[in-house]
C-alpha cells in the first residue's frame, strides 16, 4: 500500500500556494475562496476566479469655481467633463460649488452678492446653482452646465442648453429660483461651503480630492 501523504502536503503539490499555511490566514483551504477578504488573507486571489473584487470607493472631487472665470471654464469643459464621460459612473463623484471669489452681505435680511467678474458672473453662478437644485441628478445637470460654460454666453443659453441636454427640466422653475429667495439662499450656502475651506482657497478653480 502506498504511503498516505498528509492533506496539507497533497494540496501543496496539486495546487501550489493553496495547501501550505500562510501567515495571517486562519482558515482551512476549502474556505479560502468563500470571500474576497479571506482569499486576500490567504494569498489565494489568483485561485478564486469566481470571486468578484470589491468595488473601490469612488474618488470624490469638489470643484469651487466661478461661472465666468476663464481658467474655471477651461478646466470644467476640457478636463472635468471629459474625465466624467470616460470614467465609469461609480469611479468619480463630483460636487460643483459656483461661488469662488465672490463676496456676500446681508441687506435687510436678504443676501446680496458681488462677484469677481461682475453682475453677469453672479447671475451665471445663480443660474447654475438653481439648475442643480431643480435637476437634483448630477448626470442630468452636468451636461447642461457643460453646455453653458462651453457656449457663447453662460447667462443667455439656458433654454437652448436645456432643449439639447435636459428637455424634461422646466426653465421657468429655474428662472423663478434665480429671481426669488431660493436662489439667494442656495448661493449663501455656496458662500458658506467656500468660506469653510481649510486651508482657505487662494484662487479658482480650487479643486479638492477626497476632501
Amino acid at each position: 500500500m502506498a504511503p498516505t501523504l498528509p492533506l496539507a502536503l497533497l494540496l501543496a503539490l496539486l495546487a501550489p500556494g493553496l495547501g501550505l499555511a500562510v501567515p495571517g490566514c486562519d482558515y482551512p483551504a476549502h474556505l479560502w475562496c468563500s470571500s474576497w477578504e479571506i482569499a486576500v488573507a490567504c494569498q489565494a486571489e489568483s485561485r478564486c476566479a469566481n470571486l468578484s473584487r470589491p468595488a473601490a470607493a469612488p474618488v470624490e472631487l469638489s470643484l469651487f469655481y466661478e461661472s465666468l472665470c476663464p481658467a474655471c471654464r477651461w478646466f470644467l469643459v476640457q478636463q472635468l467633463f471629459t474625465a466624467w464621460l470616460l470614467l465609469p459612473s461609480e469611479a468619480l463623484t463630483i460636487t460643483l460649488v459656483p461661488y469662488g471669489n465672490a463676496e456676500e452681505r446681508n441687506v435687510s435680511g436678504k443676501w446680496q452678492f458681488q462677484c469677481q467678474h461682475g453682475p453677469e458672473e453672479c447671475l451665471g453662478n445663480m443660474i447654475e446653482t438653481c439648475l442643480m437644485h431643480e435637476a437634483k441628478n448630477f448626470s442630468t445637470y452636468f451636461p447642461v452646465i457643460f453646455c453653458l460654460e462651453s457656449g457663447s454666453s453662460v447667462t443667455k443659453n439656458l433654454e437652448a442648453c436645456l432643449q439639447v441636454y435636459a428637455p424634461q427640466l422646466d426653465g421657468g422653475r429655474i428662472a423663478a429660483c434665480v429671481q426669488g429667495d431660493t436662489g439667494a439662499e442656495l448661493m449663501h450656502r455656496n458662500a458658506q461651503l467656500t468660506q469653510a475651506l481649510d486651508p482657505p482657497h487662494q484662487y479658482v478653480p480650487w479643486i479638492l480630492i477626497n476632501g
